[in-house]
């Protein structure tokens, strides 16, 4: 089985939001209905932008803390650097 950290994005360069989980399809498919929490409903952040799989819980909500500590232009290299165009990810997951 494996663990996730994940970043979503309301746009490019757009409000941004770091989780991990272990089910990255459901998760993903609840931001995008606005039931994946109260802060990506309000600031509409929809799009899956950044995934990293772990193969431990524990491993991805480490790296998740890590993450939530950056400064915004690190998160900005992490998605540019595997997902230039900002595409949503989601498709990538049942590929």
């Amino acid at each position: 089985m494996a663990f996730y950290t994940y970043i979503m994005a309301s746009r490019r360069n757009g409000t941004l939001y770091t989780g991990s989980t272990d089910d990255m399809g459901l998760r993903a498919w609840q931001h995008a209905q606005g039931v994946g929490s109260k802060f990506t409903a309000q600031y509409g952040v929809t799009t899956l932008v950044w995934f990293e799989a772990h193969e431990t819980r524990d491993a991805a909500f480490h790296r998740e803390r890590q993450i939530k500590k950056w400064n915004r232009q690190w998160k900005l290299r992490l998605i540019e650097e595997m997902n230039p165009g900002w595409h949503d990810l989601t498709e990538r997951l049942s590929a």
